[in-house]
């Protein structure tokens, strides 16, 4: 047989797998509930966990397969299952696509699809399919703030010297962080030599940044003396401003400005009339201190 053939033969015997098209998604979470917090969860926080409820099919489907969102998994991996069924789902991770909320959808059914204790295989990128919003039912997520990641662990794993090497490891990396009450997605922490509240606005870009721009205007962003607005950065559709704050003073003395801060928020984002020329400033002015480090 002539080389020309045998190459014909081989092309139609291996097909080329068909080139998934990635596709970008500038607000993955919305259309969820707690679309704020799950903005959060995937950008502020280092270490928490959600349980998350599965849609009416699925939940029959896996009765026995609790699933948890987590903020990060071991080695950033998308997904787990765990020996005792559990599936754990990891928000921050190396590989991604430009949508989301179909990437961690994608990671829920393929731990799904995993017996419990093996490993869960997860495409780079999954194509078309469905996303968070098809496969889980509508709740607010009741978050749940670690000190550690001592929650990916299985009784029987945590006396195991290799898992507490790298559990400390870990550890190391996370830095006091504290959820504010009075505003939903707000966040103080403390890294080396600062601290910082940092909150996911709930509302469209325009609007919000409207709404800051008055307070700029009325030199009312600050949340107290002692505190400096810092800027602001976008995060899957919505802004997250933040705040400098002293070191030495605990979280829960900021709920109360945090407080206070939101109530003019909602007052200047309900205010109808056109901007300024000194709030047009402001705006122009908080487009110029975008934050790019988080």
């Amino acid at each position: 047989m002539s080389k020309r053939r045998k190459s014909q033969r081989a092309a139609v015997a291996t097909p080329k797998p068909a080139k998934v098209r990635d596709v970008f998604v500038p607000r993955p979470f919305e259309g969820l509930a707690d679309e704020p917090e799950w903005i959060a969860l995937r950008e502020l926080v280092p270490a928490a966990s959600a349980p998350l409820r599965l849609n009416a099919e699925l939940a029959a489907e896996h009765p026995d397969r609790p699933v948890v969102l987590a903020t990060v998994l071991p080695m950033a991996t998308p997904a787990m299952a765990r020996a005792d069924g559990t599936v754990f789902v990891g928000l921050q991770r190396h590989q991604q696509s430009g949508d989301v909320s179909r990437d961690l959808a994608e990671s829920l059914l393929c731990a799904l699809r995993t017996e419990p204790g093996g490993q869960v295989q997860v495409p780079p990128l999954p194509g078309p399919g469905p996303r968070l919003q098809d496969v889980l039912a509508d709740d607010v997520l009741d978050v749940d703030l670690h000190e550690g990641f001592e929650f990916w662990l299985e009784p029987a794993a945590a006396s195991d010297p290799t898992v507490q090497a790298s559990l400390e490891r870990a550890n190391a990396a996370v830095y006091p962080t504290v959820r504010l009450t009075t505003s939903r997605a707000a966040y103080w922490c403390r890294v080396p030599e600062k601290a910082h509240v940092r909150w996911v606005l709930p509302d469209d870009e325009d609007g919000a940044l409207d709404a800051l721009a008055r307070l700029g205007a009325a030199g009312t962003l600050p949340l107290a003396e002692e505190t400096r607005f810092a800027g602001m950065f976008r995060a899957h559709g919505r802004l997250v401003p933040v705040w400098d704050l002293p070191e030495d003073v605990p979280a829960t003395e900021w709920e109360e400005p945090v407080g206070r801060f939101a109530e003019r928020y909602a007052e200047a984002l309900a205010d109808p009339t056109p901007l300024d020329a000194a709030e047009r400033r402001a705006r122009q002015g908080l487009l110029g201190r975008q934050l790019t480090l988080r």
